[in-house]
């Protein structure tokens, strides 16, 4: 590709990457709006299934999105994926019942279950637009395109920020239909113009596709997401219901991987897990998940239940989250060119994170906003450091011909890593509260008045402290893990060859 068609494809990567994050949390502001005017009576009950049904169907379908990137080529998958999410976002503003909004986000989430991991292996194969990359064992750019990963990295945790914001935004102003319409015309955009001007490389893997491997992986996912959605809430956790499902993930598991050490072409090789800075890269990705999510999803309860402050308001707090993982991002990619290795920006990242987190550990009912505002600011700026060099470390790292499934396995690991962070977090603030407070759940604050309210104040405020302390434990582990990684890595080709000596930069 020339560099005008690089510039080109990498602002439709971003415009995509941005689509994918906003919708996965943008509905979360327009629920109550939805709930008006589907379903006043019930709606409530099903509003659970709404907000997950998108990243249930999301990540169920990562595992094969992989495998058929790197069987079919990144760009027909890339135009399936975006076509696919469009359908659904269609069928999500023609809605006319809480169960046809329900069934047409679930499709919208299979589709945007690709947009995130195949488009940053198109950024990846495309390269650098300033460059003239390589080429790479796998038929693209190696490492060429790690400049637009990054920069996709960035833009999808400035997205994961903002998306509460301009849900509430669109809802307030033009009609909750508008969060999914808005996606047509960017959508229809990027796909006239992805086969136009994107041109990659047409080497691709040969084999058959595991759709038993794929189901299997599906399977576990929904169950394990169920089971962490409805633990503790919507059902006991020793409950028929709860326990079937934990079953369900432990044998489904089971049987995933079986089937992937015994079939000849799995949709996650376990052979990724024998490279040393992948397997370390994954779980980082995992805990980072657990904590960025947990971040933004408790500053936000924390601000309107305690500070008493709308969800659009709220949003607008999340802003210097977004600029610090900006700035930082940015700047990484000059430092990239200088002396900092990858290395360096992970052990940077997390600790600058980490210290962000302890800080927030310190809120109390009536903490300035500025304080608040600058922890975030400062998490920002280790985040930054970290959505898009793990995306290229496990890019640089894959084996040879596994770019797709390296990638969304990645994005596996930090979904689950979200999913499961959320439910634990919610689990700890829920136990907090009863011990402290004076009876009754969380969701009664707001209904309080004199002492009661005073007390209940004041073991919210003493739970979500204790959420950003877990949090911050989480990403002090992440710390250790980014010190034990390799100061010299591994290309793809170096790994299948046995002869890793790139360095991690």
């Amino acid at each position: 590709m020339t560099k005008g068609r690089r510039r080109v494809g990498l602002a439709l990567c971003l415009a995509t990457i941005l689509l994918a994050v906003l919708d996965s949390n943008i509905v979360s502001a327009a629920t109550i709006p939805i709930v008006r005017d589907l379903d006043p009576v019930h709606g409530v009950d099903r509003i659970p299934w709404l907000i997950s049904g998108f990243q249930l169907a999301a990540t169920a379908a990562l595992p094969l999105y992989g495998r058929l990137s790197d069987v079919f080529g990144a760009k027909k998958i890339f135009v399936a994926a975006v076509g696919t999410f469009l359908f659904g976002s269609a069928l999500c503003g023609l809605a006319q019942t809480m169960g046809e909004l329900i069934a047409a986000r679930s499709l919208q989430g299979v589709g945007g279950g690709g947009l995130m991991s195949i488009t940053m292996v198109v950024l990846h194969q495309m390269g650098d637009p300033e460059e003239t990359p390589g080429a790479a064992a796998d038929g693209g750019p190696r490492g060429g395109g790690s400049r637009g990963a990054g920069i996709g990295g960035i833009v999808a945790g400035g997205g994961m920020a903002l998306g509460p914001w301009i849900g509430g935004l669109l809802s307030d102003h033009v009609g909750w239909r508008w969060i999914f319409y808005v996606n047509l015309p960017v959508g229809l955009a990027v796909v006239v113009a992805a086969v136009i001007v994107l041109r990659l490389p047409t080497h691709t893997t040969r084999g058959p596709i595991d759709f038993l491997g794929a189901g299997l992986a599906a399977a576990f996912c929904t169950a394990l997401l169920l089971v962490l959605e409805w633990g503790g809430t919507s059902y006991a956790w020793s409950s028929p219901t709860l326990l079937g499902l934990m079953a369900g993930a432990a044998i489904t598991l089971a049987l995933f991987l079986r089937r992937q050490a015994t079939t000849a072409e799995p949709v996650l090789p376990l052979s990724l897990f024998k490279v040393a800075a992948l397997r370390t890269g994954f779980a980082m990705q995992g805990l980072v998940g657990v904590a960025m999510v947990g971040t933004i999803i408790y500053v936000m309860i924390y601000l309107q239940v305690v500070r008493g402050i709308g969800s659009s308001a709220a949003g607008l707090h999340l802003l210097p989250m977004a600029a610090g993982m900006t700035a930082s991002g940015l700047l990484s990619g000059r430092l990239g060119t200088a002396a900092w290795t990858r290395k360096h920006f992970l052990v940077c990242g997390t600790v600058v994170s980490t210290v962000a987190l302890a800080l927030l550990a310190t809120t109390g009912p009536d903490t300035g906003l500025w304080q608040i505002r600058a922890a975030l600011l400062l998490m920002g700026i280790g985040f930054g450091q970290l959505v898009g060099k793990l995306v290229q470390l496990a890019q640089e790292t894959a084996p040879r011909g596994q770019l797709g499934v390296a990638t969304t396995g990645i994005r596996l690991f930090q979904t689950l890593g979200a999913a499961g962070g959320t439910a634990v977090f919610g689990s700890v603030l829920s136990r907090v509260y009863a011990a402290d407070g004076p009876g009754g759940s969380t969701s009664a604050v707001a209904k309080l008045t004199g002492a009661d309210r005073a007390q209940a104040i004041n073991a919210f405020v003493h739970g979500v402290d204790i959420v950003f302390l877990c949090t911050a434990g989480v990403m002090a582990i992440t710390v250790v893990l980014a010190l034990r990684l390799p100061g010299r890595g591994a290309t793809g080709a170096g790994v299948e060859a046995g002869t890793a000596t790139t360095p991690l930069r």
